[in-house]
């Protein structure tokens, strides 16, 4: 399949990890990383996509015979996306902050908790 940068292919989902996805793309191997599935954060890879899932991707580099796909980037994606305001931007930033920050905490209270309990 000959492919170039900026064209539009079909795909399926052949494996997931927690950086991105691989895609055969009509026998060669593409990978869409984490950051290029969707507009929005993506903690979870999992939530967004699924091994056999048949998916569009644009791409967005060639090395070799591997591609370098996105999904956040397909013309029809970027269209229908409403432009978010500046306020709205840094609204939904600083809620995500938080709650990271929240998860962190949490997960530093359990360690601090779990060596305290092996001290003793």
């Amino acid at each position: 399949m000959q492919v170039k940068q900026g064209d539009i292919v079909e795909g399926i989902i052949t494996g997931i990890t927690k950086y991105g996805a691989f895609v055969d793309v009509g026998g060669t191997t593409g990978m869409i990383h984490i950051s290029e599935v969707s507009r929005d954060y993506v903690n979870d890879i999992s939530g967004h996509l699924k091994i056999n899932q048949e998916i569009k991707a644009v791409v967005i580099d060639i090395k070799g015979n591997r591609l370098a796909l996105s999904i956040k980037r397909l013309p029809e994606i970027k269209s229908a996306a409403k432009p978010e305001s500046f306020e709205d931007m840094l609204n939904k930033f600083k809620r995500d902050s938080d709650e990271r920050i929240a998860e962190l905490k949490l997960e530093a209270k359990r360690t601090s908790n779990r060596m305290n309990k092996n001290k003793k």
